[in-house]
């Protein structure tokens, strides 16, 4: 989904409330999608997903358990196939073996035949038509549920009720959030909550004495900015694209033009990066992140134990 996400999402005024009618569709869409009969694989199955559209930190996670699990097991990224989104595919790519097609079933067939023990399942959350072994849902700390609404109405693809079925939840961010704490404990009590933080990997190769444009197309553009700014980047000039979008040349070429004139280098995230051409990619500084997982010994426990699940 191509957006930038709207203020009003992150608190109620009147235009949530204008478009509140329209998530009757959201609602009756996810209804038709509790009867679907669930599918079981031989392969072992994880879905890592979100009721929030879009910059929870999904992806970011699902790289962070191919990285512990590819030690003993033989695993698989499995992402659906769309046109706009080859900004994560090409992210995953790197990162280990993907199965993508517009079907997520035919994917899973194909990770069983080709003898992967585990399947990562990025954004798969609602996919209602597979059974999985372990169900993780994820939000940024700083947004939380947003204003608690529905799409359009909102930025939640589900009810927070949801969460019931879902086996872990990840607090992915630099803040606490203890009322997206309570609230989430008030639906499910008992649900496991691991929180992670963002950490920058390649900060010895940046100068972070010199001036910086920062440009992005992610779902969560200010996560990325207060990552740049936690670590002493100092930005003078941003510029904001909706998530997943396709940057042309002309694009990309304004922005050098834009830094040159005023003396800045160029920062952008991964994701980003690897959206581009390799022509598009010069000059162009990344920083690389990864999730940084605390209580990391209890969640390996869960996640070695996936093969004694049924």
């Amino acid at each position: 989904m191509k957006l930038i996400r709207p203020k009003f999402w992150l608190e109620r005024n009147l235009l949530s409330y204008i478009l509140y009618p329209f998530s009757i569709i959201t609602y009756l869409i996810n209804i038709l999608k509790k009867n679907y009969i669930k599918k079981k694989f031989n392969i072992k199955t994880i879905c890592i997903g979100n009721i929030f559209v879009g910059g929870t930190g999904k992806t970011s996670l699902s790289i962070e358990l191919s990285e512990i699990l590819k030690k003993k097991f033989k695993v698989v990224f499995i992402k659906k196939s769309y046109k706009n989104q080859k900004d994560e595919l090409n992210l995953l790519k790197k990162k280990g073996s993907v199965l993508s097609n517009i079907n997520r079933l035919k994917s899973l067939k194909s990770a069983e035949n080709k003898k992967f023990e585990i399947a990562l399942l990025d954004d798969g959350m609602q996919q209602k038509n597979i059974k999985y072994n372990l169900r993780i849902v994820c939000f940024n700390t700083d947004e939380g549920l947003g204003n608690g609404f529905l799409f359009p109405a909102g930025p939640l693809r589900e009810g927070i009720s949801e969460i019931k079925k879902n086996d872990l939840v990840f607090f992915n961010g630099q803040n606490e959030n203890l009322k997206l704490y309570k609230k989430i404990k008030s639906v499910n009590k008992n649900i496991k909550i691991f929180r992670s933080t963002y950490k920058p990997l390649n900060l010895n190769k940046l100068n972070r004495k010199i001036k910086y444009l920062m440009f992005c197309g992610i779902g969560n553009p200010h996560e990325f900015e207060k990552t740049l700014l936690k670590n002493k980047f100092k930005i003078k000039k941003k510029i904001i694209f909706p998530d997943h979008h396709d940057i042309s040349t002309k694009e990309i070429n304004n922005i050098k033009d834009k830094a040159k004139k005023e003396g800045l280098k160029i920062i952008t995230t991964e994701k980003d990066y690897y959206r581009l051409s390799k022509n598009q990619r010069t000059d162009l500084k990344v920083l690389k992140i990864k999730l940084e997982i605390r209580n990391l010994y209890k969640f390996k426990k869960i996640l070695f134990n996936i093969n004694e699940k049924n």
